[in-house]
């Protein structure tokens, strides 16, 4: 009853409920009879006219964008292309870009007004869904971007992007990152004497049915940004429709430059309104968990958790989020598409279904639907077990469990202690007393430490005998109850913040 009672009605944080799009990554595309027919249809006649056109576009291209960058470096001491370079680079590059994507089958809608770089030096633009949607490039008259340095090798399209005078990133140098947000701040502030600097914030390409998290090195610098929504409309035929809205400049308040994350979520919602989507905290790493879930024989879709949010409130690093999926694939691997079931959480705890144990389960199943998938798993973990298991605890429970005092965990004692902590007179915990085999207090720790699932089980009893004696204590216990360390204090108000969630 000390049990059930309190903990099925703990409350949810809203922010940790599923997002409105669960999978952001990939994109199902189902095209009709009648759709393929037409693509086959036409494209037998307008593939080799596009590409004698593309070709000749490319043909007056390269020898204009070679003279453009003929000894200019984009190394070391850089300096901003002036003069008949930035002329053409403001006029010709642009012009010929747009003819390009023409004779792709193109056709560029473009709302609102871009501002000049000394309103807005830094562009944001999102979606990023394909490939195509470098033409807002050509739109903004060639700003700079962030580039790798090997792609200025890539033959042809090398020398087009050396006209953008691009920010470049080295994989293979370790101060890369800093490089590149000092350069950005350095581009963002030179008050027009660099082209703005155009960046897509979401740092990953998506399906378009949503904003997944910013990030924040646009917002660095802590200058006005012009959003700008990106809406391509790929109908399998010609033309191609890209539509490109230039939303007023986001001037950042005093609060937003000293929080750029603060400064990325307010200019994403900005977006987000405009684009009529919502938005969710995914990122780059779930992308990676979402490969490393196919890897372990589970639906991609399992890595998937918003690692953005999941990482802040919880304070995870994504190698604690890879283990955890591993720790999870150990579970689910049997289980259809992903997700435990109440029946094969019991038999991995390897405890029978008691009514205790369906109020554990119900702690991780945040939505209610009886299954627990591995978003579920992460933050049931660490919110419900890890805080438990510190040592100190860990200590205390191995001394209530051996209550002979000879080091030692027998059966009985094992039995009878879980027996009173989770209210199951029959309670049959052979299989897990043989998989811990505790004949140490080090023992028995260790295996507490690595099954963080346990923790909760092990601590119950604690919680109870503490709740028991709040309850007994009369007037003249209090002076003993007031004696409980700090520590202990700050432990339990640990938890309970924890429950809250």
């Amino acid at each position: 009853e000390m049990i059930t009672g309190p903990l099925s009605a703990l409350p949810r944080q809203q922010s940790l409920l599923q997002p409105a799009v669960i999978n952001p990554f990939v994109q199902d595309t189902r095209l009709s009879r009648a759709a393929v027919l037409k693509c086959v249809f036409l494209g037998t006649f307008l593939v080799p006219l596009r590409a004698i056109l593309i070709s000749l576009v490319l043909m007056v291209t390269w020898p204009i964008s070679f003279m453009i960058t003929f000894r200019h470096p984009l190394k070391g001491a850089v300096e901003p292309m002036t003069g008949w370079r930035r002329l053409m680079c403001r006029t010709v590059m642009p012009a010929l870009g747009r003819a390009y994507y023409f004779c792709m089958g193109f056709r560029v809608i473009i709302k609102g007004k871009q501002v000049n770089s000394s309103e807005a030096p830094i562009l944001a633009v999102a979606p990023h869904s394909t490939f195509f949607d470098g033409i807002v490039c050509v739109v903004a008259g060639l700003p700079s971007t962030v580039s790798r340095v090997e792609n200025l090798a890539t033959p042809i399209f090398g020398r087009f992007l050396r006209c953008m005078q691009p920010v470049l990133v080295s994989r293979k140098d370790p101060n890369s990152r800093k490089n590149t947000i000092h350069e950005i701040e350095t581009r963002a502030k030179s008050e027009g004497r660099w082209p703005q600097v155009l960046i897509f914030p979401e740092g990953t390409c998506t399906n378009r049915t949503c904003l997944i998290t910013f990030k924040q090195g646009a917002f660095i610098p802590g200058v006005p940004v012009q959003p700008v929504s990106v809406e391509t409309d790929l109908l399998w035929s010609s033309p191609f429709v890209s539509v490109f809205q230039f939303l007023p400049p986001h001037v950042p308040t005093e609060e937003e430059k000293k929080s750029p994350a603060l400064y990325a979520s307010r200019v994403r919602e900005t977006m987000a309104q405009a684009l009529r989507v919502p938005v969710t905290d995914h990122t780059y790493e779930d992308c990676r968990l979402m490969i490393s879930a196919g890897e372990l024989t589970l639906p991609m879709e399992a890595g998937l958790v918003e690692f953005t949010k999941i990482s802040c409130k919880l304070n995870l690093k994504w190698d604690n989020v890879k283990k955890e999926l591993e720790n999870f694939a150990a579970m689910a691997r049997s289980c259809k598409g992903g997700r435990i079931t109440l029946d094969e959480f019991a038999r991995f705890l390897k405890l029978p279904v008691t009514p205790a144990l369906e109020e554990l389960f119900a702690l991780f199943d945040r939505d209610g639907d009886g299954t627990i998938d591995f978003r579920e798993y992460v933050i049931g973990v660490t919110i419900l077990c890890r805080p438990a298991n510190t040592e100190d605890l860990l200590r205390m429970a191995f001394k209530l469990f051996d209550t002979d005092e000879d080091e030692k965990i027998t059966l009985d004692e094992f039995t009878s202690l879980l027996r009173s902590a989770l209210g199951v007179s029959d309670l049959n915990v052979n299989m897990l007393f043989e998989e811990i085999d505790a004949d140490g207090s080090d023992e028995f720790q260790a295996f507490a430490r690595t099954h963080p699932e346990y923790a909760k089980l092990f601590t119950t009893y604690l919680e109870i005998q503490r709740y028991q004696a709040i309850q007994e204590a009369g007037p003249g216990d209090f002076e003993w109850t007031g004696e409980t360390t700090s520590e202990e204090t700050s432990e339990e108000s640990s938890t309970s913040d924890k429950k809250e969630d």
